[in-house]
């Protein structure tokens, strides 16, 4: 991995002439995304994002926390204890510097002996576990980290407005995907590809099914204006 999502986070945050993301998807053509937008205040942030914040509570983990924006703006409350993590050295480098108290570069895949009340896995959430047979793994690491009594607020987008309808109203879907949800992400920075990425949408029925089968319950909390939801999981 050549982190460029994190060297692009690390331009922006020192002013090092940082440029636009380009993202591709095994389903969409490529688009700009300005780095600017991972920096977004609580204001600017989507309203599921919002609620999800407001919901934190204890000793909070923040999954994938990129740029940090969500921690920053958690940990000003003096009721909270912010861990803010992700697998991108630069980004962490970020974080640090934009003052987040404890950013760790860590793979929660890995992280063990430590327990959190709320454990925080927004902007698609279940992207990070990029295939649908990873869910139960995914699922069982994630309530491993749940301290009794804990919650993990996780948000995604059903994408199946994204397929071509047929004339009886059905849905054409490529074949070759076992779930309409797998995608692959691939992202390019200042003229360098990174190796392409396994991202997962999930529908909330079966994130639902996945939770129950793995002993958790789930809550739809809210949906969106475009197909997305934030949803809780808990013991």
């Amino acid at each position: 991995m050549k982190d460029l999502f994190g060297r692009a986070i690390l331009d922006y945050q020192t002013n090092n002439s940082p440029e636009d993301l380009l993202t591709e998807t095994s389903i969409s053509e490529e688009d700009e995304m300005s780095v600017s937008y991972l920096f977004r205040t609580h204001d600017e942030m989507p309203k599921i994002e919002q609620h999800a914040l407001s919901l934190a509570k204890g000793k909070v983990l923040d999954i994938g926390c990129g740029a940090g924006s969500h921690s920053l703006y958690l940990q000003k409350n003096p009721d909270l204890e912010v861990t803010a993590i992700d697998i991108s050295i630069k980004a962490i480098e970020a974080c640090k510097l934009r003052g987040i108290k404890d950013a760790r570069v860590h793979d929660f895949m890995n992280l063990e002996g430590e327990k959190f009340d709320t454990i925080l896995l927004l902007m698609n959430g279940t992207g990070i576990c990029g295939k649908l047979k990873k869910l139960p793994k995914f699922l069982s690491q994630l309530k491993s980290l749940l301290s009794p009594g804990g919650q993990i607020l996780i948000d995604s987008s059903d994408i199946i407005y994204m397929f071509d309808e047929d004339e009886d109203g059905g849905k054409w879907i490529p074949s070759e995907n076992d779930y309409y949800g797998e995608i692959t992400f691939n992202i390019s920075y200042k003229g360098e590809k990174e190796a392409p990425l396994d991202w997962l949408y999930l529908d909330y029925n079966t994130l639902q099914n996945a939770a129950f089968a793995n002993g958790l319950q789930s809550e739809l909390l809210m949906e969106g204006e475009h197909y997305d939801y934030l949803a809780k999981l808990y013991h």
